[in-house]
This record gives structure tokens, sequence and C-alpha cells, in this order.
């Protein structure tokens, strides 16, 4: 499995193919995502592993850049939906991935776990590799939603202010991961986004019958505020069956 990249002003860790064996820290301790920690620096072999035995390779805000510049000039408008799927795809992955490091990092199945703990369990190493850190909201969890915020966004700092969503990567990804955790096919949109002008990201997590008009509302210019107002009313909820 290849991580894709997580460019900023800085040099940001990405993932590649997995080491083995895994152990290479003292897994009895749990915070380990500072740079000195969590990464080790084999500079005779020019390599530099986490703490759940994965390669990792830097990148600066240029790759980012030339990675959607290209995109787009290959696929056009279809830009944004294929990186969907690669996030998609790459979150699917590495649930698989994760299921194994908590396994046996905690000694505890994922599926036995408190929710919200396992979600930061999960993405403490994103932030460690510079995709920003997150916010996990349950305001609307009876109504089948999970809202997710994101601060300092990875893409979304690269590009800078666009007037429109660019966080496709991040929401192909938390689909991903999600739908894998729960054994069910779930799907996300970004409501809020740091291109539009934003403070920070937004994502709402939900069916894929759910989300479907969510991606209209945002095309038509709605407001987060209203999104959210729609989804807590049940607008965009369809009859089970």
């Amino acid at each position: 499995m290849t991580k894709i990249a997580a460019g900023s002003s800085e040099l940001n860790a990405l993932w590649g193919e997995p080491t083995s064996p895994t152990s290479l820290f003292d897994k009895n301790r749990h915070n380990h995502y500072d740079l000195t920690t969590f990464f080790r620096w084999d500079l005779a072999q020019g390599t530099v592993t986490d703490w759940n035995g994965a390669v990792n390779f830097f990148a600066s805000e240029d790759l980012i850049t030339g990675l959607m510049d290209g995109l787009t000039e290959e696929v056009g408008d279809a830009a944004p939906v294929v990186l969907y799927q690669i996030g998609r795809q790459w979150g699917a992955l590495d649930g698989q991935a994760f299921d194994r490091w908590f396994t046996e990092e905690f000694q505890r199945p994922v599926r036995q776990t408190n929710l919200l703990f396992l979600l930061e369990t999960w993405w403490w190493p994103f932030t460690a590799q510079g995709w920003g850190r997150w916010e996990i909201d349950l305001s609307l969890q009876k109504q089948g939603f999970l809202l997710l915020n994101i601060f300092d966004s990875a893409i979304a700092r690269t590009l800078g202010v666009v007037g429109k969503p660019v966080c496709h990567l991040y929401a192909g990804l938390f689909a991903g991961f999600l739908s894998h955790l729960v054994s069910q096919v779930l799907e996300c949109a970004e409501i809020q986004c740091y291109s539009m002008g934003a403070t920070y990201c937004r994502f709402v997590v939900g069916k894929a019958a759910a989300i479907q008009p969510v991606h209209t509302w945002v095309s038509q210019g709605l407001g987060v505020r209203e999104i959210e107002k729609r989804l807590a009313g049940g607008q965009a909820l369809c009859p089970t069956t």
C-alpha cells in the first residue's frame, strides 16, 4: 500500500510499503506521535520508517500542486471523482493495515473498542505525517451522520482559496476507512473547505443515498449551517427497507 502526498511548506511524511518486522519500537508506549519518536531515521539506508513499520518519504507542496495540475490536464472535470476514488481505495486498504497494528499495539479487537478512541487512534499517524489535525462531531449521530473537521488540510492549504471544495482525497479516505470499519457502504461529502474561505474543512459521512443530495446542496452554494439544518431535519434521509 502506498500513501499519497501530504505536502506543506515543511517536509511531510508519506507512507510507502510496510517493512517487516513491524515491531521496531516499544509497543507498550502509546503516546509516540512526535517527529523524533514516531519516525525511525536510517541515514545509512536512506529510509524513514514509522512506528507501525511503514516506510515513509518526504515531499513538498510542489508535489501536490503538480499532481493536481497533471490530473486535471488528463481527465478535466472528472479530477475530483478520480481523487475521491483514489482516497476511497486508500482508506479501505488503510483500514486493513489499521486492524493489524491496532490489535498488535493495544491487544484488543478493533470492533470491541470505543468508537471515539478508535477513530482518534487511527488519525494520529496522519497528523504526525502532516495531513492536519481533526475533530469528531457526533451532533448528527442520531440522524445517521458523522461530522469530521480537518484543520490545516495539506491539500487546501497548498491550493489556497479557490472558491470551491478541494479535499476530495480526504473525503474518499474517510468514506473508504469508515466503510471498512462498519462493514457498510458509506460515502462522504465536504461541506466546508479552507479553499472556500473557511478556517477549516468539514465533512459529513453517511449512507450513499443520504449523502447524494449533499453534493447537490454544496454545488448550489448552500452554506454549512443550512446543509446541517437539512440533515438534522431528515431531508437527506431515505426510508429503510
